[in-house]
């Protein structure tokens, strides 16, 4: 099943995303899809914020991967947009078993390595400020996730 969300500004997205941060667990897997300047890095913002990450986040197209470890939970902030063959070299499996929370920009980039339980969102755009944010939860503990905040 499916679950839908409209937000109408930037402030939506973040209350959302801090909402879903309430219903975390280690090795949570959110999976982020969408056309540059949908939102998917307010939403990371948005959930670092309520882990407690006072550090300022920027998407890590050219890092790949940023780790911060200042919050409730460790989280892992991946952006694959750039990555190619070379993802068995930096291990983005191992990041699914580490006690964090992986959040992955442009997830579908690798969807053969992704867990296959886990969280998808696809933020799409409506108008200059609308997104229409569809979740795909992958196993039960991402549907209770979904049941709880939407």
């Amino acid at each position: 099943m499916d679950y839908r969300f409209t937000s109408k500004d930037e402030m939506d997205t973040l209350e959302l995303a801090q909402n879903i941060e309430s219903e975390k667990f280690p090795n949570m897997v959110i999976c982020l899809n969408g056309e540059l300047g949908t939102g998917k890095t307010v939403f990371v913002k948005g959930f670092a914020q309520a882990l407690g990450i006072e550090e300022t986040i920027t998407s890590p197209t050219f890092t790949i991967v940023k780790e911060y470890d200042t919050g409730e939970l460790p989280l892992f902030h991946m952006d694959v947009y750039r990555l190619e063959e070379h993802k068995d070299n930096i291990g983005i499996k191992d990041y699914f078993t580490k006690g964090g929370i992986t959040i992955i920009e442009w997830a579908d980039m690798i969807e053969n390595d992704l867990p296959d339980e886990r969280l998808d969102i696809e933020f799409r755009f409506v108008d200059e400020n609308t997104r229409v944010l569809i979740f795909k939860p992958h196993g039960k503990i991402y549907e209770d996730v979904c049941n709880s905040v939407l």
